[in-house]
């Protein structure tokens, strides 16, 4: 026998003629919406009809009780943006009521067995989620956000724009008079997915603009090995480096060093994420900033509105990355 799926808000709706919206001010209670009496007693008849039950998770928020979300993240080294990013969320999600159960799995691996296991109020993910699964959670009304690296249109999905990030690096190079740029990548295949697309942005904008495509090279934390790294760079005239990351802009300045380099008088160097230590390089480095306390509050709006049942917030205009200029480039 095939087993009952869950009633949902939007089976509400659908049943009432109106909108995910109107279905929750009703249900809620909520004061200063103007709905008519023969709207909610639809609304309420639909209700009936449907045997609808409210989820935990709304009516957690509405007690000020806390309910689980299941944010599922991706074997990446965690650095300080991916740690600021959990915390960030972790702090804006109690802040609502809900407690939060951290995973981590690799990317393509089946996720139901986490979430048939806790039936969370909501997902939060940097995985890709099999469609069956983004079905399976919708009829079991299991709220989905997904925080992913390539542009998607679906209004829950907010896209952390890594080929931008290649991009902007380039620009702000090419702004300065350099015209012939490397590219520092970091020898560790876990960050495949990250340096993939901020590579093609690098490359892109060099097209665009008109210059050699980059001179990659590996920069691993090896202060001989990037100045080996550093010096190949100069034999081929490259004036501007943009590294993976930070933590990769600070081997290839102190691979600099031991080669007697500085910048950005011999090579500019421009990174990625702005971590805290970036103001304290020598010199201080420029980087982008991918403004994670904007995306994990974002993510937080996401999840409160989606268990809630009502309109999901628009993506804020300044969760755009952005060039944060120091001495360095």
């Amino acid at each position: 026998m095939a087993k009952a799926l869950k009633v949902t808000a939007k089976d509400v709706a659908r049943a009432a003629g109106v909108s995910q919206a109107t279905v929750s001010y009703v249900i809620n209670d909520t004061p200063h919406q103007r709905i008519s009496p023969e709207t909610r007693e639809r609304v309420l008849a639909a209700v009936a009809d449907l045997g609808y039950t409210p989820s935990a998770a709304a009516r957690a928020l509405r007690k000020g009780s806390s309910d689980v979300v299941l944010l599922v993240m991706p074997h990446y080294p965690i650095g300080p943006n991916i740690a600021a990013l959990i915390e960030r969320l972790e702090e804006g999600l109690e802040g609502i009521g809900l407690s939060v159960v951290t995973r981590r799995i690799r990317e393509g691996r089946p996720m139901a067995s986490l979430w048939r296991e806790m039936m969370p109020a909501a997902v939060v993910t940097m995985v890709t989620v099999d469609p069956v699964d983004v079905a399976e959670m919708g009829q079991a009304g299991i709220f989905l956000t997904q925080a992913l690296l390539a542009p998607r249109s679906d209004e829950a999905t907010l896209s952390l724009p890594q080929i931008l990030i290649g991009r902007l690096q380039v620009e702000h190079l090419a702004q300065a008079g350099h015209r012939r740029i490397g590219y520092a990548e970091p020898a560790n295949p876990l960050v495949e997915n990250f340096l993939r697309l901020r590579l093609e942005g690098v490359r892109t904008a060099c097209v665009e603009l008109g210059l050699d495509l980059p001179d990659v090279r590996p920069v691993p934390f090896d202060t001989d090995a990037a100045a080996s790294a550093v010096r190949a760079w100069r034999e081929a005239g490259v004036t501007a480096v943009c590294a993976y990351n930070d933590e990769t802009a600070f081997a290839l300045l102190a691979g600099m060093r031991l080669a007697g380099l500085s910048a950005p008088s011999d090579l500019a160097v421009i990174g990625v994420d702005n971590i805290p230590l970036a103001p304290f390089a020598f010199p201080p480095l420029t980087t982008i900033d991918q403004h994670i306390d904007v995306v994990a509050k974002h993510l937080v709006a996401l999840v409160r509105a989606g268990i809630a049942g009502e309109p999901l917030p628009a993506t804020p205009r300044s969760e755009a990355v952005t060039v944060v200029v120091r001495q360095s480039a």
